[in-house]
């Protein structure tokens, strides 16, 4: 079975800054990701397709990720950013070339928890919603009431969570996180990455175990049907190689039927972003 992974990165920093690789956590990442970089390893995990991730609040980036895209045969479309607040952002999409599928702003950086609800995201929601794309929710569990009432105000738009909206794995606590997925994931128009969990984790003694009782939440809210795989590549590099981010989302899901898997692996994300 071809996978799809939905949800990976890429950065030259040569072309433009990169802040948030300054900590000295960061330093293992520190350094110029290419597709080259990703092609070996995501082959080996059986991956076809892809769907690559905007990093940095910067138009430039998206349109360079739409020009790597262009030229590759394993990225099948990109998430990239926009000023949702700007007035002119249905605008924006529009002079965009072919190749995106969806739009994604860091909220999980924004220190109002109700960014996503203010009246000009609203707006440029809406546009994103009307240029047919797909939106990626960049959140922690305390923004997820905000990401709740926009789902809901928005059913016309597809959102996608990102990394099950980066649980408290380390500790192993459950709620509010929990409760506030289930609810999310009763708005039909939302569906789930299952990424991001082994840097959310003890980057180095995790288990698969560890990650279980998060990913059956998820599973079980939203169902296979409206779950998809990510590596989070290379960010994940900080406490996996993409090999054990395969894998381990493979043993997670290895209670399902086959039809199950298909769709966790590579149907929901060609229903998410139309690839």
């Amino acid at each position: 079975m071809s996978h799809i992974d939905a949800h990976h990165h890429v950065w030259d920093l040569s072309a433009r800054p990169h802040a948030w690789l300054d900590s000295a956590k960061m330093a293992p990442v520190r350094r110029t990701f290419t597709l080259d970089d990703l092609a070996g390893p995501a082959a080996a995990a059986g991956v076809t397709g892809t769907v690559l991730v905007q990093v940095l609040p910067d138009l430039d980036e998206t349109r360079e990720f739409l020009s790597l895209a262009a030229g590759s045969e394993l990225v099948a479309g990109v998430v990239g950013w926009i000023d949702l607040t700007a007035p002119d952002a249905a605008d924006t999409l529009a002079a965009l070339p072919g190749g995106l599928v969806g739009v994604r702003h860091g909220v999980q950086s924004e220190p109002d928890p109700a960014w996503l609800i203010r009246p000009d995201v609203r707006r440029g929601l809406a546009a994103v919603a009307a240029a047919g794309l797909a939106y990626d929710l960049l959140t922690l569990p305390h923004q997820l009431p905000a990401a709740i009432e926009t789902v809901s105000a928005l059913p016309e738009l597809t959102f996608v969570l990102d990394h099950l909206s980066k649980p408290p794995i380390a500790s192993g606590e459950l709620e509010p996180w929990r409760g506030r997925i289930r609810e999310l994931a009763a708005r039909p128009n939302v569906y789930c990455k299952l990424s991001g969990l082994v840097t959310e984790a003890d980057w180095r003694s995790w288990r698969t175990a560890d990650l279980r009782p998060y990913a059956e939440v998820v599973l079980e809210a939203f169902g296979p049907g409206r779950v998809m795989f990510g590596s989070d590549w290379p960010v994940c590099l900080l406490a996996a190689d993409y090999a054990q981010v395969a894998r381990a989302a493979g043993d997670l899901c290895a209670g399902l039927s086959a039809d199950e898997r298909a769709e966790v692996f590579a149907g929901a994300a060609r229903r998410a972003y139309r690839l």
